[in-house]
């Protein structure tokens, strides 16, 4: 069974440069989201680092001879492994690009969040640093596949926030976790098994802040043609204020 990939970004209503990066490899049966944050386009470079950084890894993580830039924890499957060694050397770099720029304190604390999802065969893993999401569509259903790495998620998780504390919450931009953010870097990766017409998304919150899943996923059932649902959740983050930048990956399993 083949696999087939879409993705489109698009800078917004609101915004005057796009800080987030889109990364679709079909050879690699791989598409990556980055949402870029930090002042004097820091963010745009930041996301630039990290899909150029796991497009590297890539490139090189099939080539039985390569020496990978972080050990292979063998606890944990492949996919698993290839997300994470990704993240973690995207974040090294993007750590040290910061340190080269110190004189320029525009790119001082810059950061990325990244989402990444891998299909091979039936099966697909998604990885993620932020709050930057992965979803499987399935039969008109969307599913979360990731967890945002948030103050607010955070917060839902302790059960102390009522429903109108959540809709009205004042920080719901602070994330937890980012590539850039510290030395050390903790990947989730989640692993799921696949049926023939499932569409595995990542997006970055440019999206999901302006749709609602529940949209989503009738986008998806709607539309067939893979790119143009792309650009259709695109145009509909857009119609609904586009306050941020809009980026959205789709690899369906074919049927």
């Amino acid at each position: 069974m083949g696999f087939e990939f879409a993705g489109a970004t698009d800078v917004g209503r609101k915004r005057d440069h796009n800080e987030d990066s889109l990364l679709v490899l079909p050879e690699h049966h791989l598409a990556v989201v980055c949402d870029g944050m930090g002042g004097h386009e820091a963010g745009e470079v930041a996301s630039g680092i990290g899909v150029e950084t796991v497009k590297k890894f890539f490139d090189i993580a099939n080539d039985p001879d390569a020496t990978w830039p972080f050990r292979y924890d063998r606890q944990k499957d492949e996919g698993t492994n290839l997300l994470s060694v990704a993240a973690q050397w995207a974040n090294q770099r993007i750590r040290e690009s910061a340190g080269a720029e110190a004189m320029n304190a525009g790119k001082r604390g810059m950061g990325t969040t990244y989402v990444a999802c891998l299909v091979r065969e039936k099966k697909a893993w998604f990885g993620w640093v932020g709050d930057s999401r992965g979803y499987l569509w399935r039969r008109g259903e969307l599913h979360p596949t990731t967890s945002d790495h948030s103050l607010l998620n955070e917060l839902i998780k302790t059960g102390r926030l009522s429903d109108d504390e959540i809709a009205n919450f004042q920080h719901k931009n602070v994330i937890t976790r980012a590539l850039g953010m510290a030395d050390q870097t903790e990947v989730d990766v989640s692993a799921w098994d696949l049926e023939p017409g499932d569409v595995c998304v990542v997006c970055c919150d440019g999206l999901t802040g302006m749709v609602t899943d529940e949209r989503i996923a009738e986008i998806l059932s709607k539309e067939t043609d893979l790119q143009h649902a792309c650009q259709t959740l695109v145009d509909e983050a857009n119609n609904n204020g586009g306050i941020d930048n809009i980026t959205v990956a789709l690899v369906r399993l074919a049927s």
